[in-house]
C-alpha cells in the first residue's frame, strides 16, 4: 500500500437489492430456480420463500444494482480532498451505462488508476460484471479480469490487505474501521436493511447516502494504511 499513489485510486461501493420485493412476485420458472439455488443453504425453519428477501439481494442472478458510489482523492495544498459521485436509480441498465461511460473517461485520462474498496474483488466488481452481461452490455477491458494475470488486475482491496495472507476469516468494513479508530459509517442503516428501505420505504436517497458513507470510510482506511491523517467533513465533496 505504501507504494500506491492515492490519487490513482478510484474508491467504489455498490448497493444491490432483490429484483422483486417478495418471492411470490417471481414468475414460476424463477421460483423453481431460486428453490434449487438455496435448497442446501436454507437456515433451519426458514422456507425458500422466506429466505428470498433476506438473501436474493446479494446473488447477481436474482438481484440488481441500485447504486454505485465512487470517490477519488485530489491534492489540495498540503491535504487531500475526497470527491464523491453516485450513480443510482431504478433502471439498472441506465445506471450501469452512466457508470461505464464515466470510467471510460477516467481510463482515457489516466491508465494507471485502480479500483479500491472493501471486498470488491469477491463481491462488487464480479457483481457489476455479471449485471453488465445480464443487461446486454459489454465488459470493458479494465474489468475483464478473467484474461488478466493476478498482478495485472487493477484492484486494491482493503479486505485483502487486512488479511495479510490469512484466509481464515472475514473482516467487515465496520469492524475494520472500528479497529483502526475510524468513525463507523453504519449510523443510519446496514446492509440487511437496504432491500426494505428500497422496496417498502421507497427511499433510494437514504441508500445513496449510506453507500457514500462506505466510500468515505474506505478512503479513511486507505489513509490509515498509509499513516496519513483522516478526512475531515470539509475535505469531502459530492460532485
Amino acid at each position: 500500500m505504501q507504494n500506491i499513489r492515492i490519487e490513482n485510486l478510484l474508491l467504489i461501493d455498490i448497493e444491490t437489492v432483490p429484483q422483486y420485493p417478495l418471492f411470490n412476485d417471481l414468475e414460476e420458472d424463477w421460483k423453481i430456480v431460486w428453490e434449487e439455488k438455496v435448497q442446501r443453504s436454507l437456515p433451519e425453519n426458514i422456507s425458500a420463500a422466506e429466505f428470498y428477501p433476506q438473501r436474493a439481494g446479494v446473488m447477481a442472478e436474482f438481484a440488481k444494482v441500485i447504486c454505485i458510489s465512487i470517490g477519488y482523492f485530489k491534492k489540495e495544498g498540503n491535504t487531500f480532498q475526497l470527491r464523491l459521485r453516485s450513480f443510482f436509480g431504478d433502471d439498472e441498465k441506465v445506471l450501469l451505462q452512466d457508470f461505464i461511460a464515466t470510467i471510460n473517461q477516467m481510463e482515457a485520462a489516466n491508465s494507471k488508476w485502480s479500483f479500491c474498496g472493501h471486498n470488491i474483488k469477491e463481491f462488487d466488481i464480479p457483481f457489476i460484471c455479471r449485471r453488465l452481461l445480464v443487461n446486454g452490455l459489454a465488459i470493458p477491458s479494465y474489468l475483464d479480469f478473467q484474461n488478466m494475470k493476478p498482478w495485472e488486475t487493477n484492484i486494491v482491496d482493503t479486505f485483502q490487505y487486512w488479511r495479510f495472507g490469512d484466509y481464515k476469516q472475514y473482516t467487515s468494513l465496520k469492524l475494520l474501521a472500528q479497529t483502526l479508530g475510524i468513525p463507523s459509517p453504519k449510523d443510519d442503516i446496514d446492509g440487511s436493511m437496504v432491500a426494505e428501505v428500497y422496496w417498502v420505504e421507497k427511499n433510494l436517497q437514504r441508500i445513496v447516502t449510506y453507500c457514500q458513507k462506505d466510500v468515505i470510510t474506505t478512503g479513511n482506511i486507505v489513509l490509515r494504511f498509509k499513516n496519513l491523517p483522516l478526512l475531515t467533513e470539509e475535505q469531502v465533496m459530492i460532485v
